[in-house]
């Protein structure tokens, strides 16, 4: 089979050693995210490794409802393509191992309880799309970490307006009240951790909607891991 349908790249399709991979190019072009980040969001922060609890200047700026978070990798080169392929390109591939870096970023999250939970995407937003970016990046790393998922948890009851080219403000003010947890599923989440799983963090407008409806319903404690994180130097 290999003979055949030998390994390729996720990003431009150069043969490499094994399936799901990056050549060694793509590699370098990837902004993964490593050293010391942000408590609350993930993006790097300058300086050496500190004691933990260091946050940057959004989150200081704005608290966020979430008790921890991460992300894999800056929004920008390789990454910016390999999402933009994954959510309008069917690139579902991509999902696989971007999973498993987000797996890496997300272990300090991680606790036996936690539930994993996808950015809920509004129904006529699927029936365009036909999958939800979000709950597949969560059911890979679901099984990358053996933690337990629900891709329902969460339902986004009105359609928003796409957020691009909104500013902060105006991305909090149109996603207030468009999440809500599923109601048969709200047993599943009380008293319990939940970790939310979106593809992009920019504002953190989504993730605090989607954190506010899952304390309301009851979680002990909610902490968000996003693919990559959009940051002012991207």
């Amino acid at each position: 089979m290999r003979v055949i349908y030998p390994p390729r790249c996720l990003s431009c399709g150069d043969l490499v050693e094994s399936d799901f991979g990056l050549c060694g190019g793509c590699w370098r072009d990837t902004p993964f995210i490593g050293g010391l980040v942000c408590d609350g969001c993930g993006a790097p922060l300058p300086g050496e490794e500190g004691t933990g609890g260091e946050l940057c200047d959004d989150c200081m700026a704005t608290p966020r409802p979430w008790s921890a978070g991460r992300a894999a990798l800056l929004y920008r080169n390789n990454a910016r393509r390999m999402i933009l392929g994954l959510k309008h390109g069917d690139r579902q591939e991509i999902a696989r191992p971007a999973a498993l870096w987000m797996a890496r970023a997300a272990a300090p999250l991680l606790t036996d309880d936690t539930l994993i939970a996808p950015i809920p995407l509004h129904w006529t937003r699927m029936l365009k799309r036909r999958f939800n970016q979000s709950a597949l990046l969560a059911q890979h790393l679901a099984r990358h970490t053996g933690h337990e998922q629900c891709p329902d948890l969460l339902l986004r009851r009105k359609r928003t307006v796409p957020l691009d080219g909104m500013n902060r403000q105006q991305r909090f003010g149109t996603l207030a009240d468009a999440i809500i947890a599923h109601p048969h599923r709200i047993p599943r989440m009380t008293a319990r951790r939940v970790l939310l799983v979106d593809d992009v963090l920019t504002s953190g407008a989504t993730l605090s909607a989607a954190a506010d409806a899952c304390l309301a319903a009851g979680a002990a404690q909610v902490s968000v891991i996003a693919l990559a994180r959009v940051a002012k130097d991207a």
